[in-house]
């Protein structure tokens, strides 16, 4: 078995021209019309993604083919059709791997190991020499907020410790690419916004992060997009506000508040995006008499305009205007057909 000296030696021997550095022009993570099967099952279906620097968001219900694509994106499985290219490189590839750092979201530790040995492992089976291994493995330990608890057993460590020493050897080689499937699970509100700033840190960097994540609530506020698979496919990528506007099909639920409910909703209900008008038994507020009206209606954009124009027209008090659903949750319940859990 060679060790990582020697392995360096062999890497260091390679001609640059067999050398891909990573080219900012071209995606960092490509996708090309991808198919994926487990013997009569498809796990991804026709799937074709570019990626390039920042942070995508990558959720979708159980089943999704989440964890294909990820397996797909770091080279663990080779496609039955397509291609998937990590800076030009195809991902089965080990040029491409020097390019991907990923924390998985099953744990694989040597549970008798101390955080910091585990991590210094995974630095010399990267290659780096014994002294480049141990500097950097002190380095990124600081990195993910471990230097002080690195000497413990991986054993004694809590889910959201593990889940730090994960991101530390995946950091070691400064990957281009990181693929980090659930890495917020189990982390404290307080090491959640630290990793929350790593991440944007990294992305400010340079790097391409997808980030599969059940905290659709956390990738509102952290991912430049989100992608969002259904049934093996790619169901919508974008922004939240883009996917919003390509659903003008599906009802969206919003609450206006106004001290002529009644007034309003007789309006309402003669606009052709309207599908249906509810007012809200409860007073909202205790001054004055302002009550609730829950609308459904399509096209939001047409429709916020029509409404706008009828409280001019009418001179009506309208003292708030609220989308109830527009967010990651309801969308992500549209384009699966359901409830949006995932």
């Amino acid at each position: 078995m060679q060790n990582a000296d020697s392995i360096n030696k062999e890497l260091s021997s390679i001609p640059n021209s067999e050398i891909r550095i990573p080219n900012s022009a071209m995606p960092v993570l490509m996708f090309d019309q991808v198919t994926k099967w487990y013997g009569p099952v498809i796990g991804v279906n026709h799937v074709s993604l570019e990626l390039r620097p920042g942070i995508t968001g990558l959720v979708g219900a159980n089943g999704a083919g989440k964890s294909t694509l990820l397996r797909l994106a770091t080279g663990q499985l080779k496609p039955n059709i397509g291609s998937v290219a990590v800076q030009g490189v195809d991902a089965w590839n080990w040029q491409a791997k020097r390019h991907v750092g990923y924390c998985p979201d099953i744990d694989a530790f040597y549970e008798d190991m101390s955080g910091r040995q585990f991590v210094r492992s995974m630095a010399r089976l990267c290659g780096f020499s014994k002294a480049d291994a141990h500097a950097l493995t002190d380095q990124m330990l600081t990195r993910v907020g471990m230097a002080d608890r690195a000497d413990r057993r991986l054993r004694g460590y809590s889910k959201g410790m593990r889940q730090r020493i994960k991101l530390a050897q995946a950091l070691l080689h400064e990957p281009i690419l990181l693929i980090l499937d659930e890495p917020l699970s189990g982390i404290d509100p307080i090491g959640r916004q630290e990793m929350l700033d790593l991440f944007r840190e990294l992305a400010a960097q340079g790097k391409c992060l997808l980030i599969s994540s059940h905290e659709l609530e956390e990738l509102e506020k952290l991912t430049d997009q989100v992608t969002i698979m259904a049934r093996g496919r790619i169901a919508a990528v974008g922004t939240l506000t883009q996917i919003r506007d390509l659903l003008d099909d599906q009802p969206l639920t919003i609450r206006i508040d106004t001290d002529e409910p009644r007034s309003l909703a007789a309006l309402l209900v003669r606009s052709p995006d309207v599908v249906g008008v509810e007012l809200e038994p409860r007073v909202l507020y205790r001054e004055g008499n302002l009550q609730s009206l829950i609308v459904r209606a399509k096209n939001p954009k047409r429709f916020f305009r029509e409404v706008t124009r009828m409280v001019v027209d009418e001179n009506l008090n309208v003292s708030h205007l609220e989308a109830l659903d527009d967010s990651a949750h309801a969308i992500l319940g549209y384009l699966l057909g359901g409830s949006g859990k995932t």
